[in-house]
């Protein structure tokens, strides 16, 4: 891994000096992009994700300068993907604090905010291609791209603006004989978002607009699922809404961002049942 670092900084230094130095017609860009784009393979292969994710946003900057917003949108989703992938074991393997509460919680505290950090910094780069594939009308692309964004966003609690990306990619797709298919997949995760903020008018209203938007979305088992767990966390019944999730996953296996999401659900379910119990 060391050596693969050291050859990463080595191109990165000889892109560098070609951005320095003196080109023809955007050629020195041209060699720098090719340098940076082989530091970034260097850094990846050495599980650098940090110097990989910066070194792809050089990348970009590159392909901008030369008017290639198609190859900049891509240096930046795979800026973004490195970024998703900072590893934290830096962190995690300083001396066991299991003797020392406090130095945990701080430990935990450092970890989860450089996630927040990086998670953060991911959903910049997605936000930044999708307008240049979108620029491009590169549709599926810029999709793809709003789509991590949505994800990430509903994973920092940033419900909302996961929700009307959801809603925006569904109602764009409804119109193209490609992606109509996926529009009750984008349904279901904003309405996973929705059941995330605990408000069940909300989740009510966004079933009815569902519906309008895409009449054979309440025939759908993805539309049950949400209907039901409405219901369930209307009636404050942590039983059934376990039994819906259930028997959905056994038919349709649940991916790990849905699964967290119910999670989230769940565990506001029983905070509230707790809080009832104790008035009682």
């Amino acid at each position: 891994m060391g050596d693969q670092i050291a050859r990463g900084e080595e191109f990165e230094k000889k892109a560098e000096k070609k951005l320095n130095g003196w080109g023809l017609f955007g050629s020195k860009f041209e060699d720098a992009a090719d340098l940076f784009d082989k530091a970034a393979n260097s850094f990846k292969l050495a599980k650098s994700w940090d110097k990989a994710g910066s070194t792809y946003v050089k990348l970009a900057n590159c392909h901008l300068k030369l008017d290639s917003k198609h190859e900049a949108a891509q240096a930046y989703v795979d800026a973004a993907h490195c970024y998703k992938k900072t590893s934290t074991n830096d962190v995690l393997s300083l001396k066991d604090g299991s003797c020392f509460p406090c130095l945990q919680s701080r430990m935990r505290k450092l970890v989860n905010y450089m996630n927040q950090k990086q998670i953060l910094k991911a959903i910049d780069f997605y936000e930044k291609a999708a307008d240049f594939f979108q620029g491009e009308e590169v549709t599926t692309s810029a999709n793809q791209c709003k789509q991590k964004v949505a994800q990430f966003a509903a994973q920092l609690e940033q419900y909302q603006k996961a929700i009307e990306i959801y809603e925006e990619i569904a109602r764009q797709s409804l119109g193209n004989n490609l992606l109509k298919y996926g529009v009750k997949g984008h349904l279901l995760n904003a309405g996973i978002c929705h059941l995330c903020k605990g408000d069940v008018v909300a989740i009510t209203n966004a079933l009815e607009r569902y519906q309008d938007l895409d009449p054979t979305f309440s025939g759908t088992r993805d539309y049950k699922l949400l209907a039901d767990i409405a219901a369930a966390i209307d009636e404050e019944d942590i039983a059934k809404f376990t039994d819906v999730v259930k028997e959905f996953d056994s038919m349709t296996p649940l991916d790990s961002w849905k699964t967290t999401l119910l999670l989230r659900v769940k565990e506001k379910l029983k905070a509230k049942e707790l809080e009832e119990d104790d008035l009682t």
